[in-house]
């Protein structure tokens, strides 16, 4: 089934309800009217279908690889890159001074969702380019800013994000690449690293790679370690690329899905490089990429599920099997229903918190300082509960297509595929339930409190219209409020043992107040979405605070010998 972009569905999450008309309130978006936002959302999907989607078969069936040292990319790849650069689709959000948009992060993530679901690989690199285009924007000196950000934003150049090591995963604080000074004013990089998306290409004049390393006096640890944009090519006087660095893709990972994105291992050997902001500074620097990449990731993900969900229903409703009322098609079965009703809810619930944490983005941005302290708090519930939906609705569609699911000639398959990498990358999702637990609650609790009143306002309000969806949610608010005081009582130690527990019970709150206003603002086919995810998907939030009550004890009492067969 070809897959279609949910333009309807962005335009109505943005007007009705999660209050969009605030952020093109400010003066930073005021000339982001509802005319230019539909002609955005239209131009957008208009490419996503009848561009992009096609390619993502073609990118599954036949790898990116790696020949004699030059990576050649799937059929097609660089004809859909050439559309989304041409586009401007690849600096929506750049500022623009250097030849972007300006576009809302609220909006920017629609087209980024709408990208993912339509080719999900193809996808990865314009989100790899974004992230580094705002860590240039942000700490890179005007020099630098001046000669990359022109580029990057154009699609005339790429950009990458160089973390991991062999022996550094999550702990990028144990990493050994090291950066000599030159005496030129630019260093030198020595190192390796791996899974490092979209590392190269045959469709760009250049890639930029901003590589994580430590200057000889560097400490020990995550303080002592720097951030460097190393060019695959460097730009000669005119800013043209011009002789090749000293760095190579050694190799190309065998992965399980995105089959059309090259994930390689780097090889950097005295590379020239330039720091990009403080020397030791790198962390602070590579963390403003990885933020914006944490929201890219939670709505591509999102937008896998969205086109699970519509194979899936495609499929249910021309399959005929059993004794089905109605069409006789397996739709009508009770099951099955529920199982296309659950994938349509949840990737609705994802889709309204990665919006809502990008429109605090855009008043954070504005100075709003409460709207600053809610984009932290939303930004790790996004990127886990986007990257879960995607997992857990691709999962469901290969069990609505029954037999024919685990057949890849369906394309079912490849959808899970493709979607199991996002709850590992950019901070695996139990990293982002401790830093929700952690570093988010550092307040108190102050800004998650904040948003648990909105929710119960917001619920007291909808009572006298549907006081039957209303009070459940309200009541469920109240839950969050307590669970809530009783997390920030804990030792940081027995937060950490309930982190998932507590993040996948707010991800539950946030996805029935979503919910809950789509019924108040939209048809009856809102509102019985709503009710359905409030009736049979709200109670599991019981479930999350229960284990989270439940402390470390019965993890931490087991150990490695009662884990044995």
């Amino acid at each position: 089934m070809p897959f279609h972009a949910p333009v309807e569905d962005f335009r109505f999450l943005l007007e009705k309800v999660i209050g969009f008309s605030e952020v093109t309130a400010t003066p930073r978006h005021a000339e982001v009217t509802p005319d230019v936002t539909d002609a955005i959302l239209t131009e957008a999907g208009r490419m996503c279908d009848g561009i992009l989607a096609p390619l993502n078969r073609a990118g599954d069936l036949h790898p990116a690889r790696l020949e004699n040292g030059v990576v050649r990319t799937s059929p097609g790849y660089a004809e859909g890159y050439r559309a989304i650069a041409e586009g401007g689709w690849v600096g929506m959000a750049a500022g623009e001074a250097h030849g972007g948009m300006g576009l809302p992060m609220a909006l920017v993530t629609c087209v980024n969702e709408m990208m993912g679901g339509a080719c999900l690989a193809l996808q990865l690199n314009p989100l790899m380019t974004q992230a580094e285009i705002e860590a240039l924007e942000a700490h890179a000196s005007p020099e630098l800013q001046a000669l990359y950000l022109p580029k990057l934003i154009s699609g005339e150049w790429c950009g990458t994000m160089n973390l991991t090591e062999p022996q550094a995963g999550s702990d990028v604080g144990a990493l050994r690449t090291r950066a000599e000074p030159d005496g030129e004013g630019t260093y030198r990089i020595t190192g390796q690293k791996i899974y490092i998306t979209w590392a190269d290409n045959d469709f760009s004049d250049n890639v930029a790679h901003m590589v994580l390393a430590r200057l000889p006096d560097g400490a020990a640890g995550t303080k002592g370690i720097s951030l460097f944009l190393v060019p695959k090519y460097i730009p000669d006087a005119e800013g043209k690329p011009g002789e090749v660095n000293s760095l190579r893709v050694v190799s190309l990972e065998h992965k399980l899905g995105i089959h059309g994105s090259p994930t390689a291992v780097m090889e950097y050997d005295g590379a020239k490089g330039w720091l990009v902001g403080e020397p030791h500074g790198g962390m602070a620097a590579m963390f403003t990429m990885m933020n914006t990449a944490r929201l890219g990731v939670g709505s591509q993900a999102v937008g896998v599920a969205e086109a699970a969900t519509q194979a899936a229903l495609a499929y249910a409703q021309e399959r005929r099997q059993g004794r089905a009322g109605g069409t006789g098609a397996i739709v009508e079965h009770a099951d099955v229903r529920a199982m296309l009703a659950r994938m349509r809810a949840e990737t609705f619930a994802a889709r309204a918190i990665t919006l809502a944490c990008a429109k605090a983005i855009d008043l954070g941005r504005g100075g709003d300082a409460g709207a600053k302290a809610r984009a932290a708090l939303l930004t790790p519930i996004a990127k886990t509960f986007g990257t879960e939906t995607g997992i857990n609705v691709a999962d469901l569609g290969i069990q609505v297509h029954g037999g024919m699911g685990f057949i890849e000639e369906t394309g079912a398959a490849q959808f899970l595929r493709d979607a199991r990498i996002t709850a590992i990358y950019e901070g695996t999702n139990g990293i982002q339930a401790m830093d929700l637990v952690g570093r988010k609650m550092m307040d108190g609790g102050e800004a998650a409190q904040a948003l648990i009143d909105e929710i119960e306002a917001g619920a007291e309000a909808a009572r006298a219209e549907i006081p039957d969806l209303a009070e459940p949610v309200w009541q469920a608010a109240e839950t969050m409020r307590e669970a809530t005081e009783w997390l920030v009582a804990q030792p940081m130690a027995e937060r950490f043992a309930g982190a998932m527990p507590y993040l996948r019970a707010f991800a539950r709150l946030l996805g029935a107040h979503y919910h809950l206003r789509a019924a108040q603002a939209g048809d009856g086919k809102r509102r019985r979405l709503a009710a359905f995810y409030i009736r049979r998907m709200l109670p599991e939030q019981a479930a999350h605070i229960a284990a989270l009550r439940a402390g470390p004890e019965p993890v931490m009492a087991l150990d490695a010998g009662d884990l044995a067969p």
